[in-house]
């Protein structure tokens, strides 16, 4: 289950009901899948072959389909990050600049630990994210990834075009009053 953290209130936020309603103020989707879907043999695994990334991708059809119509999205495809990912801490590095995209920012983790950390209305706070749970953080948004103490996701992304994905450097403007 998604726990959200506040960062500069400090509040915590669980339950699904409560992050849901949050994360819905915020202009965030968050939505539940069925871990049960998985196989056993691709639970906690973070090595995985082409042919286990497309089990993964069967495993959860129709609720990708589904995500799919409801917001546009017709693309898909699995990511996994762990320490045996070549160049992990380069990647970290260029996934932990704050940015926006063109294209929302969705993902379904369907293994380890994520924290997405979102620019809201209020300032920024954490999305930390478990197996089962889905975001989708919209277009323009600013916001950025990284991995928790385990350094270790799969995760579903799907999108509307490749080119949405490109990061643009986001920088605070601060105003003076």
């Amino acid at each position: 289950m998604a726990v959200i953290k506040i960062r500069n209130t400090n509040e915590v936020i669980q339950g699904t009901e409560e992050v849901k309603a949050f994360l819905e103020s915020q202009e965030v989707l968050y939505e539940k899948w069925d871990m049960s879907k998985l196989p056993d043999h691709l639970k906690e695994r973070f090595d995985l072959s082409d042919e286990d990334k497309q089990e993964i991708l069967n495993s959860f059809d129709d609720d990708i389909r589904s995500l799919g119509e409801r917001r546009g999205y017709v693309n898909w495809d699995v990511i996994s990050l762990s320490e045996s990912t070549p160049n992990l801490e380069e990647l970290l590095k260029k996934f932990e600049n704050v940015h926006t995209h063109t294209d929302d920012e969705v993902r379904a983790i369907t293994a380890g630990h994520g924290i997405f950390i979102v620019k809201g209305e209020n300032g920024y706070f954490d999305i930390e994210l478990e197996a089962g749970d889905v975001i989708s953080v919209p277009e323009y948004t600013p916001h950025f990834f990284t991995l928790m103490d385990d350094r270790q996701v799969v995760a579903v992304r799907l999108f509307i075009d490749t080119e949405g994905w490109v990061a643009h450097p986001y920088e605070e403007k601060e105003y003076k009053l």
